[in-house]
């Protein structure tokens, strides 16, 4: 069966939770990708979302023939699995074949993204937060870069070490919200082809253009 018919064949709908804090201090930092991320896909969507369910504000539509929940937690980034746990509940769904997580990653570099079906979260307290909640690391996740582009041992903040809270927590400068904005267009590209054609395709074609246009902006060239 292809990804599209599973996607289609499902009986409730397809979550999609972006991670972030509530709150206008926290609206446009690099931790609140996630949140942003939902936000873009709402707009275009022609849905706003405003309605509160299970510790999240959230919208309905459809994408791909399937209805999909978009959602916000407002349990704060440390507790985001609270409200991702309580939407799975609500709504019966499977989180290794009904949910996709969207957050900030500082691992990847402001201007990438990268799609994963499974693994640690490694030191992103919201990702741990979600595994936790839902005592699982098997379900999919969307992970926006806002990693500054530093040379290694680059040191950031003064102290000897790279950008972190202090960094994750504060304002964006317009730079980088441009281009943060310009990835928010593909993020929700992204999840439409992974509704449409499931999460391998998606991986397929995103993070394979992602790998090349990085090898690209590096210099990188193919030698065959």
């Amino acid at each position: 069966m292809s990804g599209e018919s599973e996607s289609r064949d499902r009986g409730g709908p397809f979550l999609i939770v972006g991670l972030g804090n509530p709150g206008l201090e926290y609206l446009w930092t690099p931790h609140n990708a996630g949140f942003m991320a939902i936000d873009r896909i709402a707009q275009q969507e022609g849905v706003v979302v405003q309605n509160r369910r299970c510790r999240a504000v959230t919208a309905t539509c459809r994408i791909a023939g399937r209805a999909v929940v978009l959602a916000k937690p407002e349990t704060f980034m440390n507790l985001s699995g609270e409200a991702v746990a309580a939407l799975v509940r609500e709504f019966e769904a499977d989180p290794a074949r009904d949910l996709l997580v969207i957050h900030d990653e500082l691992d990847l570099r402001l201007g990438t993204f990268k799609i994963r079906e499974r693994g640690s979260p490694a030191g992103h307290n919201g990702a741990r937060s979600v595994t936790g909640a839902l005592g699982s690391q098997e379900w999919l996740r969307l992970r926006i870069g806002v990693g500054l582009d530093l040379p290694p041992g680059a040191i950031a903040d003064g102290g000897g070490r790279r950008p972190g809270r202090d960094y994750l927590l504060s304002p964006m400068r317009k730079a980088g919200l441009t281009v943060l904005d310009q990835v928010l267009d593909r993020v929700a590209t992204a999840t439409r082809r992974i509704l449409e054609q499931g999460p391998a395709a998606a991986m397929n074609e995103f993070n394979r253009k992602e790998e090349k246009d990085r090898e690209q902006e590096s210099g990188i060239t193919d030698q065959n």
